[in-house]
C-alpha cells in the first residue's frame, strides 16, 4: 500500500509539471499581454499614452520583456517555494490575494458536497422503496427539473425570493456592516445567513442527479436472492433496506464521492459571480481576461 501512494504521488509531479506549462503557454496565446491592455486602456479613458514609460518600468518589473520560457522557469521555481509571484493588476503578492477565497471557495464546495450527500440519499432510498407511487414520480419529476435547471437562474430567482418574502440582500458572503470587520460570533452568524443560497444552488444539480442514481442502484439491490431471503427470514422491512441493501447500493456513490467535488468547484464559478461570492471561480475569471499571468496560472494549478 505504501509503495502504491509513493509510486502514485511521483506520478502526479510530471503530471503537475506538464499542467504548469500548458496552463501558461494558454494564457498567453491571446495577442498583447496585460500592459499592451492596460496602456488601450489609458488611452481610451485620457485620450494619449501619458503613462507608458511607467507601462515599460512595470514590463521590465513583472518580466515580461524576457522570452515566455524565462517567465514560465521564473515563476514555476519560486512556485516550488512557496513564491508564486505578484499580480499584475492587484498589484500585490498572489499569495496574499488566493488564500481568503480558497478557504471561502472550499467552505462552499464541501458544504454543497455534505447537502448533496445528506438529501440525496433518504430521497433515493424513499423514492425506491415507494417505487410508481405518487410520491416516487414527484420525486422523479423534480429530480429531473434539478438535473436541468441552470444554476445561475436558480441562484437569481432564490436571490429575488429571500429579498421580496423576507427583505434580506442575499448579495455575497457578508453584510456591508461586517465586510472588513474582525472574526466576531455575529460575523459568523452573518456569514451562515448569508451561505446557505450558494450552498442549495450549487449542490441543486449533483442532489439531483444523485438521487436518481441512488434510487436505480438500490431497486437494483432490492431485486436480489438474498434480500428475498432476508425477508423469509422475517427480518423488519426497515431491516432489511437500511441494513442489507443500502449498504450495497452505496457503494457507488461513495465511489463518486472524489470525482464530485471538482464538478462542484468549476460548477460555482457562474454562480459566484452572479451572487458575487468572494470565490476564486470570479478572480481566476478576471486573471484570464487579462492575461494576469501569474495569478491565473496559480489558481489553475
Amino acid at each position: 500500500m505504501i509503495t502504491y501512494i509513493i509510486r502514485r504521488c511521483l506520478m502526479a509531479i510530471p503530471t503537475l509539471l506538464a499542467i504548469s506549462i500548458i496552463g501558461f503557454v494558454i494564457i498567453q496565446l491571446p495577442q498583447g499581454d496585460y500592459l499592451d491592455r492596460k496602456i488601450q486602456q489609458l488611452e481610451e479613458e485620457f485620450g494619449d499614452s501619458s503613462s507608458l514609460a511607467r507601462a515599460e518600468e512595470l514590463r521590465v518589473r513583472y518580466g515580461l520583456d524576457k522570452p515566455i520560457w524565462m517567465r514560465y522557469l521564473k515563476w514555476i521555481s519560486g512556485f516550488v517555494r512557496g513564491d508564486f509571484g505578484e499580480s499584475f493588476e492587484y498589484e500585490r503578492e498572489v499569495s496574499e490575494l488566493i488564500w481568503d477565497r480558497l478557504a471561502f471557495t472550499m467552505l462552499i464546495s464541501i458544504s454543497s458536497l455534505i447537502f448533496t450527500y445528506a438529501v440525496a440519499i433518504p430521497l433515493g432510498i424513499y423514492s425506491a422503496t415507494h417505487q410508481y407511487k405518487w410520491s416516487d414520480n414527484l420525486l422523479t419529476f423534480l429530480s429531473f427539473v434539478g438535473m436541468s435547471l441552470p444554476a445561475f437562474l436558480v441562484a437569481l430567482a432564490l436571490m429575488v425570493f429571500a429579498f421580496e418574502v423576507f427583505g434580506v440582500p442575499l448579495f455575497g458572503l457578508f453584510s456591508s456592516y461586517y465586510e472588513g470587520a474582525p472574526w466576531t460570533w455575529g460575523k459568523i452568524g452573518d456569514l451562515l445567513k448569508h451561505m446557505w443560497v450558494p450552498v442549495v444552488v450549487v449542490a441543486l444539480n449533483g442532489t439531483a442527479g444523485l438521487l436518481r442514481i441512488m434510487r436505480g442502484n438500490l431497486l437494483d439491490v432490492l431485486g436480489q436472492p438474498f434480500v428475498q431471503t432476508a425477508r423469509a427470514k422475517g427480518l423488519k422491512e426497515w431491516v432489511v433496506v437500511v441494513k442489507h441493501a443500502v449498504r450495497i447500493a452505496i457503494n457507488p456513490l461513495i465511489s463518486i464521492l472524489g470525482m464530485s467535488l471538482p464538478s462542484i468547484l468549476s460548477g460555482s464559478t457562474i454562480v459566484s459571480i452572479v451572487l458575487g461570492l468572494p470565490t476564486v471561480g470570479p478572480l481566476l475569471l478576471r486573471s484570464l481576461m487579462n492575461e494576469d499571468i501569474y495569478l491565473a496560472g496559480t489558481l489553475i494549478m
